[in-house]
């Protein structure tokens, strides 16, 4: 399919009918984008771009929507490993005019972010250092675009932190779903503050919360611990289908290892599903449904068939009939 205008690490996506939201991301780990690209399935073109606001954060952003407003929560300001933010805006679609919320208790990177049952949740994260997971849940009642509260208010902390996870409400239910412990801090000292790897552990780890909100449920985990998925979701057929993503690093080489499968989790058991594919190894894929087909776009792919290891990053967009 007819590739992103630019290419992305680390974007993010909401989809709107038949409109795909693609925000900011890398271009480069010294060149942040600050724009939104969007994409029309119904003739599959790239038909619009508008800019961010100024001091909206450019990567590992938590993103949600209820159909009309897109939440932008938090993320990182800047290239290489720069600071958090804890700034929160909402993009009206139809006017395509921004709007601040009331900031984060604390800045995050990454954090799970779903609208669910009237309010806007945060869960997890890493913390100001980037790589420290953090564990606080935070929600906040929002509406029409505007938050009802001042403040946000303290929910039941996740039993595993960190950033990198997908979060999708459904059915009366809001589900937490792989991610890592620990990511690339900034070196000290670093004027540029360019990224450092430091140790992280890749889970499959699944969490959910019912409507009564009493406890989080552990639920059986990934085929594969699997991280940098959080746009990398969709809902089909009462199943949440995600593209691709990261692994356990190398045991030898400790080198990063991309993933390629497409997993399906079943709703109604409660058990996941390897259903295919994709054309090359990615992670933190902007994944779409339309008319039947699955989407994924940007990311950074691997060095080739044999090299799982991360190498390029990408703006390709590519669809497969679903059938399931």
């Amino acid at each position: 399919m007819p590739s992103a205008p630019v290419p992305r690490l680390d974007g993010s996506a909401i989809q709107i009918n038949n409109l795909f939201y693609v925000l900011s991301g890398y271009g480069t780990l010294d060149h942040v984008h600050s724009h939104v690209d969007v994409f029309n399935f119904t003739d599959n073109t790239w038909c619009a771009k508008f800019d961010t606001p100024k001091d909206m954060a450019n990567s590992h952003l938590g993103v949600a929507s209820d159909g009309r407003y897109i939440y932008v929560v938090s993320g990182q300001y800047g290239p290489q490993c720069r600071a958090p933010t804890s700034r929160t805006y909402v993009l009206d679609t139809q006017t395509r005019e921004w709007q601040s919320l009331p900031p984060l208790p604390a800045p995050r990177y990454a954090p799970a972010t779903q609208l669910w049952k009237g309010r806007l949740h945060v869960m997890g994260g890493s913390k100001e250092n980037r790589h420290t997971p953090g564990l606080e849940h935070w929600s906040i009642a929002v509406k029409d675009g505007k938050a009802l509260e001042k403040e946000w208010r303290t929910e039941i902390p996740i039993p595993r932190g960190g950033p990198h996870r997908a979060s999708v409400a459904i059915n009366d239910r809001l589900f937490v779903i792989g991610g890592q412990e620990g990511d690339f801090m900034a070196k000290p000292g670093s004027p540029i503050f360019k990224c450092s790897r430091r140790h992280e552990v890749v889970y499959g780890d699944i969490y959910m919360l019912d409507a009564e909100m009493e406890k989080w449920e552990v639920l059986p985990p990934l085929p594969k611990p699997n991280s940098h998925i959080e746009c990398s979701w969709v809902v089909v057929n009462n199943s949440i289908i995600i593209t691709g993503g990261t692994t356990e690093k190398h045991p030898e080489t400790k080198r990063m290892i991309l993933v390629g499968e497409v997993f399906q989790f079943h709703l109604d058991s409660l058990t996941w599903s390897v259903i295919g594919k994709l054309p090359y190894r990615v992670k933190t894929t902007l994944a779409g449904f339309w008319d039947g087909y699955l989407y994924f776009t940007s990311g950074q792919r691997d060095r080739g068939p044999d090299n799982p290891q991360p190498k390029k990053v990408i703006g390709e967009m590519w669809r497969t009939k679903l059938n399931i």
